[in-house]
């Protein structure tokens, strides 16, 4: 069992200037196995990045990257920034990459010939679900993976992330099901449903998910995060703790 830690964890650490560099540090001493940077929280990649893959070997620690972009353009074309991010992924010595899907819907090219322009040999590349009509549904995730898997681009896969599932009205046990055979990550999160009002719990047992009973659904030969903010290394090794007591060490 593989666990990583999403540095949405540390959101508020984040916001009074932590550098995702020093949380790897944390994360190790947290009793995980990897650290999830979030692009979106690097203010100077040109510093940042390497300092992430210094860290990240000192600790002997997975690195993987969220990307919070698409993989297809509105007009159905592959981002052209995508290389740019696998060589931020590669000053980092990252292991895999996550995008959301965007309009594949729209795509009318190559598949096979555009992503071997990728290092997808070495470095995974991921689609999740997100909280948007266009990237988190059930069918744009298949849609695309079952292409990609004909064109013979068996590496392409699926991060099953739960708590999305509650923002976009999906079912969640569904999605497991039918998109079991593309899933190569899972995020935990639970969400909290006030009267409509939807948040994101800092505990995996509060919540609407049975999120043990959705595992049983999910492959369990792959890495899992954690990814919801918690307010103190104390809780997060708690729910470390929660996590490892039911999946295994």
């Amino acid at each position: 069992m593989t666990l990583i830690l999403n540095t949405w964890i540390f959101e508020a650490d984040v916001q009074k200037g932590a550098k995702q560099a020093d949380l790897v540090d944390r994360v190790a001493k947290l009793g995980a196995d990897g650290i999830e940077v979030r692009r979106e929280y690097f203010k100077d990649l040109d510093s940042e990045l390497p300092e992430v893959g210094k860290h990240a070997k000192a600790n002997n620690m997975i690195v993987n990257y969220s990307v919070p972009d698409v993989v297809f353009e509105p007009d159905g074309t592959v981002n052209p920034k995508l290389s740019q991010y696998f060589d931020e992924g590669t000053t980092m010595g990252i292991s895999k990459i996550k995008f959301n899907t965007g309009n594949f819907d729209k795509f009318t090219g190559d598949l096979k010939k555009e992503f071997e322009k990728f290092p997808i040999d070495d470095i995974e590349m991921n689609v999740e679900n997100d909280q948007t009509a266009v990237s988190g549904t059930v069918e744009a995730i298949k849609t695309f993976l079952t292409a990609a898997h004909q064109a013979g681009l068996t590496q392409l896969g699926y991060v099953y992330d739960l708590g999305n599932w509650a923002f976009t009205h999906g079912d969640a046990t569904e999605a497991a099901k039918e998109l079991a055979p593309f899933t190569h990550y899972i995020h935990l999160k639970n969400t909290i449903d006030n009267n409509g009002e939807l948040t994101t719990s800092d505990d995996l047992d509060t919540g609407v998910f049975d999120w043990r009973k959705l595992l049983t659904i999910l492959p369990s030969d792959v890495a899992f995060a954690l990814e919801y903010p918690m307010d103190s290394d104390a809780h997060i090794a708690e729910q470390v703790q929660l996590f490892k007591n039911e999946v295994g060490e």
